[in-house]
């Protein structure tokens, strides 16, 4: 038996599957990882810094400008469209196998492909709200405001998403941890594990079949009862 016959009869035999993604997942959709070695060849290049120091909460307050900049050409990608991975997923979540999507990414492709239960780690690049009246604005807002974008009342337009520095949201937190903690099945795809809280996650998980889907090898390979070591929507692709 193969690796993608064996993740079929997993999934074949699970009906309490949830998924946990990273970067991996966006990647397929033409979404660079922003830590990749380009990603952060290009943020040294362009605005002579890390990318991790570019989305801080401390840079977000100290050049807010350039933090826009940033934002708006290497982290919102609207044109993007979702792979095989994300549509596989709906479709599981559609016949009742697959409870949650957990994800580290901010580009709504999960929404984007027709999945429900999405728990966004890190927010999202499509919810925007004023820091002083909490008004919400949509990404199109964010794009077309030149500068730093304002409220009607003054306030900055700040993005909903996680920044370095600040602490994930404790409701999706919880949430996330419960719906792993109730699986029979997980399937981590697309991430390396190695950015906490949220790589933490895992160590949730008491249920059956532990589903490795990276290209790189992670520290949690051992614990795995299946590691494939390949893109996720090309291997998702293959499951009926």
């Amino acid at each position: 038996m193969n690796k993608i016959e064996k993740l079929q009869e997993i999934i074949d035999a699970s009906d309490n599957i949830v998924f946990f993604g990273g970067a991996g997942v966006s990647t397929e959709s033409g979404i660079p990882d922003f830590r990749s070695e380009s990603g952060i060849f290009k943020s040294l290049e362009k605005y002579g810094d890390t990318p991790e120091r570019l989305v801080s909460h401390s840079y977000y307050l100290e050049h807010t400008e350039e933090f826009f900049s940033y934002y708006k050409d290497c982290l919102i990608f609207p044109e993007a469209e979702p792979n095989p991975a994300h549509y596989t997923l709906t479709r599981l979540e559609k016949e009742g196998k697959l409870k949650a999507i957990i994800t580290q990414n901010i580009d709504g492709l999960h929404q984007k492909a027709g999945s429900k239960n999405v728990l966004e780690l890190h927010g999202s690049v499509y919810r925007n709200y004023c820091e002083i009246c909490k008004k919400e604005y949509n990404l199109d807002f964010i794009l077309e405001s030149e500068g730093i974008p304002h409220c009607t009342c003054g306030g900055i337009i700040k993005p909903d998403v996680v920044l370095y520095e600040e602490a994930l949201d404790m409701n999706i937190l919880n949430k996330s941890a419960k719906y792993i903690m109730s699986a029979d099945t997980l399937i981590v795809g697309g991430t390396s594990l190695v950015v906490y809280p949220a790589a933490g996650l895992i160590n949730y998980f008491k249920g059956k079949n532990l589903v490795l889907i990276n290209k790189s090898q992670t520290d949690y390979d051992n614990l795995a009862t299946l590691v494939i070591n390949e893109a996720i929507g090309e291997t998702l692709a293959k499951i009926k």
